[in-house]
């Protein structure tokens, strides 16, 4: 268990708490339901279809006392009510991710990430939820060139995979202004980390590079390289759901923040970073670039260090040395 050997992040006593990890069964998902387990949760149920997720990323959950899986879709409105009962905190991961894939089916991610959010929505209205934390995503930038990005900042979407994720914000606000319902929107910026897949067509490029650089290939970078993100550890993503919990500043709710690191690194940095890693020479091959991709990526921090106390624990060096390493054993 990761999360035993890291300092926790939060002081409240977990065991008086059920939360609701939707998407639990996926990449950040899991890494939640492991902190919250790890730290005593009363209870911890999770919700995925298993469409993107994996079984094997909770299969070391099950015989947790506290631990409840259901394999439900948030397409259901009555799944997510039922999934919902008794729940203090929900933490909404379950989404179709991936602009590429959201360009071959614009349908399929609107149902996933529009309809299911407004579900979970209602059925966190409904069954009194405390609060509802849902993964935002860097793409809501869309085409401004603005640098660092900041939250009251945005262009206009370049793919319907970020129509559907400001459409999320608008629908949170809404919620919050008009029922009363408790809820925070947290910009992912590039999350990587130990349980990434590498797997299927739309695999992260972060999975994707180790991948290769393991089997002594070249991996296949879009454009010329010089595309810039901001890369974050997984260990701070679940570090800002945990303390969006908790917050108790009102001023702090019905707000979106930035999830990331403050640091811009190229493609071409991060496999010069894993070879040195590997000590490997290996030299990237370059492919056409992607339509709907943001050229460069960087966040500005700030409101999410002053309202939620936030302090990523892991830089870009630190978390890729742990997850390189997790990749080879």
């Amino acid at each position: 268990m990761f999360y035993k050997n890291i300092p926790p992040f939060h002081t409240q006593d977990l065991s008086q708490f059920t939360f609701l990890v939707t998407g639990g069964a996926g990449f950040i998902g899991s890494h939640l339901v492991e902190y919250l387990l790890t730290h005593q949760a009363k209870k911890v149920k999770v919700l995925d279809n298993l469409m993107t997720g994996f079984r094997e990323n909770i299969e070391a959950f099950v015989h947790f006392p506290n631990f409840e899986f259901i394999e439900g879709d948030i397409r259901d409105l009555d799944t997510c009510q039922n999934a919902c009962q008794n729940v203090d905190y929900v933490l909404h991961e379950a989404a179709l991710g991936s602009v590429p894939r959201s360009i071959d089916n614009p349908i399929l991610s609107n149902e996933v990430n529009v309809q299911g959010f407004l579900n979970m929505l209602v059925a966190s209205k409904d069954q009194k939820v405390k609060r509802f934390i849902y993964a935002a995503s860097s793409s809501t930038y869309g085409d401004s060139p603005i640098l660092p990005k900041q939250e009251d900042v945005i262009g206009k979407p370049l793919s319907p995979y970020a129509v559907t994720k400001y459409v999320n914000e608008l629908y949170a606000d809404v919620f919050y202004k008009t029922y009363g319902l408790e809820t925070i929107g947290l910009r992912y910026f590039n999350i990587f980390g130990i349980r990434q897949s590498p797997k299927g067509a739309y695999a992260a490029v972060m999975p994707l590079f180790m991948e290769a650089i393991k089997n002594n290939i070249s991996p296949n970078i879009n454009g010329d390289g010089t595309h810039t993100r901001d890369f974050t550890f997984v260990a701070n993503a679940v570090q800002a759901n945990i303390l969006a919990c908790f917050i108790e500043k009102k001023e702090a709710i019905n707000q979106v923040y930035n999830v990331a690191v403050g640091e811009s690194n190229s493609l071409l940095d991060i496999v010069d970073t894993l070879c040195k890693l590997a000590n490997k020479d290996i030299k990237p091959n370059h492919r056409a670039e992607r339509l709907g991709d943001v050229k460069n990526s960087l966040a500005d921090i700030s409101k999410i260090k002053e309202l939620l106390g936030y302090n990523p624990t892991f830089d870009l060096k630190k978390g890729l040395e742990v997850t390189w390493k997790w990749f080879n054993e």
